[in-house]
């Protein structure tokens, strides 16, 4: 049963004639014929007595009818508020380096968004829903700059990071065999060198320090090279290709995570806004988090004690 079979069932029943229903609908009467005797099947009961001179409503068509025309209304209002919505002002949204691939379509029909240009890090995207140039961020979030000010975090995605290695083996490595960059640059890594600093205070990984914004890019693998150790991968890095003299390695014992939060304001009134939220973050499941051997930081809000 669809939408459009009961608004053919109404114009019918209001014509009291398939012809000027067909008509007003401004389609061939023929089809209009096969889908009131599709709605019928589907409803299991006939809606019109007709022959080749009249057309007549039958008892349950009459009952029908009100109640067809009240869901009708009912989806008509529904389509007025998304729509409403949609053309309302627009919610501003930036992110770091990821975003759901169907960002767009999960936002549609639901808030006109708004994706803003200027790509910064997590901390500096979270301290901008905090200060109000954007209305929601997709970013790594502590719960600590959650907590301190004032704002919501919602699962949105997650990166299970591996690390990247010298020689030919893939086989998987134990985090605490690993090492992992922290760059003296904060502006740019404040939040990878915090994430980084509890990794290797959990699990035992080395840290090592650079200068050089060697975190990601063709800087990291040369300290791959030159380390001769796994070394964690960033996940602004996932998308770039390991060199053909690099391998890629599972980390196992436990397996790291980074995990990318939706961030608003807790007290966002605009309906858009936390609509947006609701829309974005109805689908998304564990992302992996659930596993015993998932690890994320003490301070991350999808921690599992």
């Amino acid at each position: 049963m669809e939408l459009r079979q009961l608004r053919y069932f109404v114009a019918v029943a209001e014509e009291l004639s398939f012809a000027r229903a067909a008509d007003r609908l401004r389609i061939a009467g023929p089809s209009l014929s096969q889908q009131i005797k599709a709605l019928e099947r589907d409803l299991g009961t006939r809606l019109f007595d007709r022959d080749r001179r009249s057309v007549a409503l039958t008892a349950a068509g009459t009952v029908l009818l009100p109640r067809t025309r009240a869901l009708l209304e009912q989806a008509d209002d529904l389509r007025r508020t998304a729509s409403g919505l949609a053309s309302s002002e627009p919610v501003r949204l930036g992110y770091v380096n990821w975003r759901p691939p169907d960002l767009e379509q999960r936002a549609a029909g639901t808030a006109q968004l708004l994706v803003d240009a200027w790509v910064l890090p997590s901390h500096a995207q979270a301290a901008r829903v905090v200060d109000g140039s954007i209305d929601l961020a997709i970013c790594w979030v502590p719960t600590t700059t959650v907590h301190d000010n004032d704002l919501d975090a919602h699962l949105l995605g997650a990166d299970r990071l591996y690390a990247v290695s010298t020689g030919t083996s893939a086989e998987p490595v134990r985090a605490r065999d690993t090492v992992v960059l922290i760059d003296a640059d904060e502006v740019s890594w404040s939040s990878w060198n915090r994430w980084a600093e509890a990794l290797a205070e959990e699990t035992g990984a080395r840290t090592v320090a650079i200068s050089d914004g060697g975190i990601t890019g063709p800087a990291f693998f040369d300290h791959v090279r030159r380390l001769r150790r796994p070394v964690v991968n960033c996940p602004k890095g996932q998308t770039t290709p390991v060199p053909a003299d690099l391998v890629a390695r599972p980390i196992t014992r436990p397996a790291p995570y980074w995990t990318w939060s939706l961030v608003s304001r807790r007290t966002e009134q605009r309906p858009t806004v936390r609509a947006l939220v609701a829309a974005l973050t109805r689908s998304v499941d564990g992302c992996g988090l659930d596993s015993p051997d998932a690890w994320v930081p003490p301070d991350d809000p999808y921690r599992i004690s």
